[in-house]
């Protein structure tokens, strides 16, 4: 588990980005894992991530709902053996309701996707919070700051190559639930603090850092 290889402490600060359902059989237990931890006090600041603004919308209509289907939400389904959105504990569709869309720390900014740079107030399109992605910003909101997102999977090798360079933008997506055909399959968390990349090989459960 991942919680174990970074040694999570509650005074750590632990900040998810999203995605924590329909790509895999395990979107319950993942959804209850987060639940129980920030119960027990560990300081976990989960955000959205457009896998769950789908899930969401899929009571909103058929078009919603088939589109959330087409992008997982079956298994999503399966793991809470329902048939349908509406039949899933209203404790759980709450608790994705009130995740933040992004999360302001220090010199970083967290989001699943990326903001609007096209804006004035690029907090105002949330659309793009979950939706978007960005390699590089030029609005005076985020000079000086680095933003840290998910939302489009890539190799390993890259995060690590984007580490060493001291980017504006670092993606930690390296696409957890893909193939290791694709140069993806991995779990990654970053130390913001000592700049430590601790990853999770999902496929063989092998570990690294």
């Amino acid at each position: 588990m991942i919680t174990e290889i970074i040694n999570l402490k509650k005074d750590d600060k632990l900040v998810l980005l999203g995605d924590y359902i329909d790509r895999g059989p395990g979107s319950k237990d993942i959804l209850d894992l987060i639940m129980d931890l920030i119960d027990e006090n560990y300081n976990i600041v989960p955000l959205m991530g457009n896998h769950e603004d789908m899930m969401l919308n899929a009571s909103r209509s058929a078009l919603d709902n088939y589109n959330w289907m087409l992008n997982g939400g079956d298994e999503t389904l399966n793991s809470f053996d329902a048939i349908s959105v509406e039949e899933i504990d209203k404790k759980y569709l709450d608790f994705i309701a009130s995740l933040p869309k992004y999360h302001e720390e220090g010199k970083y900014f967290f989001v699943h996707g990326g903001f609007n740079d096209d804006l004035d107030d690029p907090f105002s399109d949330e659309y793009s919070m979950l939706w978007d992605r960005r390699f590089e910003y030029n609005s005076p909101v985020f000079r000086e700051k680095i933003i840290v997102h998910g939302h489009r999977p890539h190799p390993l090798r890259e995060l690590k190559n984007q580490i060493r360079q001291s980017p504006q933008v670092i993606n930690i997506d390296t696409g957890c639930v893909y193939g290791r055909e694709r140069g993806l399959g991995d779990l990654s968390a970053l130390d913001l603090l000592s700049m430590q990349l601790y990853t999770v090989r999902c496929r063989d459960q092998g570990v690294s850092s």
